[in-house]
C-alpha cells in the first residue's frame, strides 16, 4: 500500500491519451529527451515523424542516434532552438521546466518554433500535491523544490496556467492529468491521481497554440518591471 513507484512520476502511461488527441505530427522535439522514451511514444502513432531531442548526456545522445532520433545539445536557457519559426507540430517538455531559471526565454523559444495549431505536452512535479501540502502543514519543505536539489522552480496547475496566459490566451489547455500519488503504491496511486489530479505528485498538460506569437514571453518581464535579471535574448 505504501510502496511508491517513482516511474509513475514521468506519466508515460498518459502520453497515449495526449498524443491520440493530436491530428498530425510531422516534426517533434523533446526538450530533455533522455533515452527517447517519450519520442518513441510519438512515433508509435506517427510512423514518418521527424524526431529531435535536446540532450546533454553523451551516453544518451548516442542512444538517441541509435533510435533514429536527431539529438542536439545547447544551453536552452540562453541559446536559440535550432528550428525555424512555426516549424514544429509537437514539443515535449517532461520534467524539464522545474530545472529552468530562464522560463520566459524557454517559453519564448517554444512559442516561436511551434506552429499555430501545434501542441506542447508539459509535465512537472506538483507543488500542490497531497504530500507537499501535508509537509507544509507540519513546517516541512516540499520535496519538489528543495534548495539543495536540481529543481529551481515549482509549479501548480493554476499558477502554470497564469504563466501560459502571459501569451494573452495564445494557448488553449486541451487536457490536464495527474500521475502518481504519494505515499501510495500504484494500485491506489493510479486511481487517486486520475480522480484528484490537482493533488497528484506530477501534473501534465496538453496545450494547443491557437494564435500567432508576438514575443509576449520576452516582453513580459520588462513590461512588468520584474526585479530579476532574466535573459531575454541579445
Amino acid at each position: 500500500m505504501f510502496k511508491v513507484d517513482r516511474k509513475l512520476n514521468y506519466g508515460r502511461h498518459l502520453f497515449s491519451n495526449f498524443i491520440s488527441s493530436v491530428d498530425k505530427v510531422e516534426r517533434c522535439v523533446d526538450l530533455g529527451a533522455g533515452q527517447g522514451d517519450d519520442l518513441l511514444a510519438v512515433r508509435s502513432f506517427f510512423n514518418d515523424v521527424e524526431l529531435h531531442g535536446l540532450e546533454w548526456s553523451e551516453k544518451n545522445i548516442e542512444i538517441l542516434r541509435s533510435k533514429d532520433i536527431a539529438p542536439f545539445s545547447i544551453d536552452f536557457e540562453k541559446d536559440k532552438f535550432p528550428f525555424e519559426d512555426s516549424s514544429l507540430d509537437l514539443i515535449i517538455s517532461n520534467q524539464m521546466m522545474e530545472h529552468c531559471k530562464e522560463v520566459f526565454w524557454v517559453l519564448h523559444e517554444m512559442s516561436r518554433s511551434l506552429k499555430v495549431g501545434g501542441h506542447i505536452i508539459f509535465g512537472f512535479p506538483n507543488l500542490a500535491s497531497l504530500h507537499n501540502r501535508l509537509l507544509l502543514l507540519f513546517g516541512k519543505h516540499p520535496t519538489c523544490n528543495q534548495n539543495h536539489s536540481a529543481h529551481i522552480r515549482a509549479f501548480s496547475k493554476n499558477d502554470f496556467i497564469k504563466l501560459l496566459n502571459v501569451f494573452n490566451n495564445g494557448y488553449e489547455v486541451v487536457d490536464f492529468k495527474g500521475s502518481n500519488f504519494y505515499p501510495f503504491s500504484p494500485v491506489l496511486a493510479k486511481p487517486l491521481a486520475k480522480t484528484f489530479p490537482n493533488m497528484a505528485y506530477s501534473i501534465f498538460f496538453l496545450v494547443k497554440k491557437v494564435k500567432n506569437y508576438n514575443n509576449e514571453f520576452i516582453r513580459f518581464p520588462k513590461e512588468q518591471a520584474l526585479e530579476t535579471n532574466f535573459y531575454l535574448g541579445e
